[in-house]
């Protein structure tokens, strides 16, 4: 995944446009209703993607490229990284008008969209929330008119240049033109770091890929980069930033993202292994079968006897496990406790995170919803 766009003032693709209408403001916000906020924010992206599919610059564009990216982002996406941005903004200022912030939560959503497309394509993903992968669409739509081979590096090549797209697209829908110098000054560094934290780690996954190991702090290092700050620390920031916060907001922010963001992708990957297809939309072969270097694994690395440890180094990355050999790593993950102790992790970091929110300078209703996100993310089955 390439995150090559310049996100300087006077760089951003679109800032010359008209700034967005406001969005509906149908949000209970004395009480932040996040169902409200997220029905707000898909109100922005639908609006978004229906202007681009009507102005003529758009009539360039083959119609299932628009279709494709609908289609994802309204195929059932928690919209946590939108969220997070509206609670951000909430927790620093107490405006109860969010409308402001709608777009540049929205943004977030449409970037989110870009960097799942490239994952699925490079983690050769065949399921995404419980439908096929757009790569895997994308080489359906051309598999009539070509061999097998062909309409597969089709389907990569366009899914790509589609996640290019939502990458340029979430510039176009970050209100620039809206904001004041000051708040451009003060989110978009901000925005520039989160892009570069994901790409990092996004890269450190890949190259471990393959080769789990016993090192649960390189495991750790993944989880903070690739998730808790991508996740949920950048998202609240980019809120706070807007609505003018000060440095020991940032930090309170901070103090309950980082470990909530753990607990967040520590859940992820006990999901990973444990969950089924019909609950979290993926399969739960594949991140064994592609040898992920995850936190739960180097737990198991490090407790495992010898015969336990040949049985994960000859199963674990072996591109042709079978569900008897998924069924024996998972049984070694529970027989060494690995299981266990990430559970015991998740647990541990949601708590220090909900700590925080005790003496975070928050209006109530910011803390409760906050609250309510910890719970929602690391007990979840999907």
């Amino acid at each position: 995944m390439s995150e090559n766009a310049d996100f300087a003032p006077a760089a951003v693709p679109g800032s010359q446009r008209q700034c967005p209408m406001p969005a509906p403001a149908a949000v209970d916000v004395t009480l932040l209703d996040l169902r409200g906020v997220r029905h707000a924010v898909d109100t922005v992206l639908d609006t978004f993607l229906a202007e681009k599919r009507r102005t003529e610059s758009a009539c360039h564009l083959p119609r299932e490229t628009g279709e494709a990216l609908h289609a994802l982002l309204f195929s059932g996406g928690k919209r946590l990284r939108p969220l997070l941005c509206v609670l951000g903004w909430y927790a620093a200022s107490g405006q109860e008008d969010i409308t402001p912030v709608l777009h540049a939560a929205a943004s977030l959503e449409m970037f989110h969209t870009f960097a799942l497309i490239h994952d699925d394509v490079v983690d050769r993903s065949a399921t995404r929330r419980g439908r096929p992968t757009l790569h895997r669409v994308l080489a359906d739509l051309h598999r009539g008119a070509r061999s097998q081979a062909q309409a597969e590096h089709l389907g990569i090549s366009t899914a790509i240049l589609i996640g290019d797209l939502a990458l340029a697209w979430s510039d176009e829908l970050f209100p620039t033109t809206c904001l004041t110098p000051a708040q451009l000054a003060a989110a978009l560094p901000v925005v520039e770091n989160m892009r570069t934290e994901l790409m990092y780690g996004q890269y450190l996954d890949v190259v471990a890929a393959g080769r789990p190991t016993s090192d649960i702090e390189r495991a750790m290092e993944i989880v903070r980069y690739k998730t808790a700050k991508y996740t949920v620390e950048r998202p609240l920031h980019i809120g706070a930033a807007l609505a003018g916060t000060a440095a020991d907001t940032r930090s309170a922010l901070s103090a309950f993202a980082l470990p909530l963001g753990e607990a967040f992708q520590l859940r992820d990957d006990l999901l990973g292994v444990f969950g089924t297809l019909d609950t979290t939309g993926k399969s739960c072969m594949e991140d064994l079968r592609d040898g992920k270097h995850t936190v739960l694994l180097a737990h198991a690395l490090q407790r495992a006897d010898p015969v336990q440890r040949q049985a994960l180094e000859k199963l674990v990355g072996d591109p042709g496990l079978d569900e008897g050999g998924a069924a024996r790593i998972r049984d070694i993950l529970i027989a060494t406790g690995a299981r266990d102790s990430v559970e015991h992790m998740i647990t541990s970091r949601r708590e220090r995170a909900l700590r925080s929110l005790d003496t975070g300078p928050f209006p109530l209703a910011a803390t409760d919803a906050l609250r309510q996100i910890a719970y929602d993310t690391t007990t979840r089955v999907a």
